[in-house]
């Protein structure tokens, strides 16, 4: 079998380190992220690929470690439908249901086209405030429901808004929670019924970091200890960047 030349390598490794980065941005686990990419360098015929995957970068290497690249990771997000899309492309490419020009294609489309449009992350964003409110207070609040739902798509409109023009870490969940206590405490002087803890409870529910911490630990479990680390330190200071915003608000406004 005749050696793959350099500008095979090469593609490979771009469409390696593509897929690796999507799933890290998507919030996957770290041997995961590993796995895919060596089963799609193998699946293409390279020998011996080497690859090693932290939160904020993924080096890989092919011939031997003759040529190595690596790809920094900025931005991360919770976002299984981008995990579950470049998956599904490493299996069908390991099938044969694609040849590696179209999981090329396929890897970039996914890089440039969003899993869902704002407009139904906004929708699911209410709804999950809502519905996590009730299941958080233990009772059908049926005054603060409604409300828990607008303040939960408002706050997470102001976290996509903010995170556009900002590369500041946690200043996007600061300001969102901001956002958040603000509109509570005027729905709630508007109307006096309304519990300010119950509409809070559910909106905030929209950014805390659950599956986040899930992952850090199934990090550290499976050996990933730099990541799982790494992590832990980041779910916890976007509770507090979280937390931060509301108590600001209530400190200056009062509940």
């Amino acid at each position: 079998m005749d050696k793959p030349n350099a500008e095979f390598y090469q593609e490979v490794l771009d469409i390696c380190l593509t897929a690796g980065r999507l799933m890290i941005e998507g919030g996957s686990e770290m041997y995961r992220v590993e796995d895919t990419m060596l089963r799609i360098a193998r699946n293409a015929g390279i020998r011996d690929p080497r690859v090693f995957a932290t939160p904020t970068c993924v080096f890989m290497s092919l011939d031997g470690g003759d040529l190595s690249q690596m790809k920094q990771i900025r931005d991360r997000n919770i976002n299984l439908e981008l995990v579950d899309r470049v998956n599904e492309l490493s299996r069908r490419f390991a099938t044969k249901e694609i040849t590696i020009n179209e999981l090329k294609r396929k890897i970039t489309e996914v890089y440039y086209t969003p899993a869902f449009p704002l407009w139904i992350q906004v929708i699911g964003a209410a709804a999950l405030s809502a519905t996590l409110m009730v299941l958080f207070i233990d009772n059908y609040d049926w005054v603060d429901f409604p409300a828990a739902a607008i303040v939960g798509a408002l706050g997470y409109l102001a976290y996509v808004g903010f995170k556009r023009f900002t590369k500041v870490r946690f200043l996007s969940e600061l300001i969102a929670a901001m956002v958040m206590a603000l509109v509570t405490i005027t729905i709630t002087h508007l109307f006096p019924k309304m519990i300010t803890d119950n509409i809070l409870i559910g909106a905030l529910m929209t950014l805390v970091p659950g599956l986040a911490f899930t992952n850090a630990l199934r990090d550290l479990f499976m050996g990933d200890l730099l990541s799982g680390i790494v992590r832990i330190f980041e779910a916890t200071l976007t509770a507090l960047a979280l937390g931060g915003g509301v108590a600001i608000v209530i400190k200056f406004l009062g509940a």
